[in-house]
């Protein structure tokens, strides 16, 4: 049953800038992969897994336009309420920012692979990343059920959304250890081992095609950990109010605050996922002028 509530003047703008962010994710994800799917050159491996951040971000970006969407449409209601698909939203939240997290993991976990490991081409091959891709997926999908069966995720009246209640407890330390730690710690320690291994390759005597391939593999490796560190630096207020809950001081909006980085983050993120992928780049542009030549008139001369 809906009751009457308090809307601050600031709830429906921000309401309306998330769901644009929402879109435009969406729209950019959807684009990426088009290019991603029709172009020949990009059907390889690294491209594969950018494309499985691409669809994580589809993912994630639809199920936040869902979530937002519901508490846009209270707010200008004013009342709360909770529909039938807000727990299963705030589940679904969890789960689709954990595959987008994971999925830069895997394209590191592969950059590591082919360095470190140049002669194994069974690791490199598509048949073992998809295997690494459903393991990712299986896992953020499951993980999160922990709160969705033991009724964690509950409905946050100020914030008009589910969620789990951040407070210093089991639940919340394990959601932010899967969520969080688990993926941006492997990514980072990859780079510093890639580091270590190309300064080693740099000192020792090597075949000349192995350190330029070692030294373009740590290249893109370090893109992967600014886009996790633009992510995170976004996401700060998330982060800030997790620990703050620990000692019981977060402010009464925190979800809503939290969300408008979050979703800014996530429109960041798959941009500059697109600008870091140059063979991406390189399709957009080579489409971009096939269109624009066929839509040369020439002239009849008469």
């Amino acid at each position: 049953m809906a009751t009457k509530a308090s809307i601050e003047s600031w709830f429906i703008s921000m309401d309306i800038f998330m769901i644009t962010c929402n879109i435009l994710s969406i729209l950019f994800a959807i684009f990426c992969l088009i290019h991603i799917i029709l172009d020949k050159t990009c059907r390889t491996v690294p491209m594969m897994l950018v494309g499985n951040s691409c669809f994580a971000t589809l993912m994630f970006g639809t199920t936040m336009l869902c979530m937002t969407s519901s508490t846009l449409r209270n707010d200008l209601q004013q009342i709360q309420y909770q529909d039938s698909l807000c727990v299963l939203a705030g589940y679904l939240g969890y789960g689709t920012c954990a595959i987008q997290n994971y999925s830069f993991l895997l394209q590191a976990i592969y950059r590591y692979l082919l360095v470190v490991h140049p002669t194994r081409l069974f690791w490199h091959s598509w048949q073992i990343q998809i295997l690494f891709i459903c393991i990712s997926w299986i896992f953020c999908i499951t993980f999160p059920l922990e709160f969705l069966l033991t009724n964690q995720i509950i409905y946050d009246v100020e914030n008009q959304i589910c969620q789990m209640h951040l407070r210093f407890s089991f639940p919340v330390i394990y959601m932010a250890f899967c969520l969080f730690g688990i993926p941006v710690s492997m990514i980072i320690g990859i780079y510093f081992i890639l580091v270590r291994n190309v300064k080693r390759m740099s000192t020792n005597i090597t075949r000349v095609n192995i350190l330029p391939r070692a030294q373009r593999e740590l290249k893109l490796v370090r893109r992967i950990v600014i886009l996790v560190m633009i992510l995170l630096t976004i996401c700060t207020p998330y982060q800030l109010f997790l620990i703050m809950s620990f000692f019981n001081s977060t402010p009464k909006y925190n979800f809503r605050i939290a969300f408008i980085f979050g979703d800014t983050a996530m429109l960041c993120v798959i941009i500059a996922l697109f600008q870091i992928t140059d063979p991406l780049k390189v399709s957009v542009m080579k489409s971009l002028k096939k269109r624009s030549n066929t839509n040369i008139v020439v002239p009849v001369v008469s």
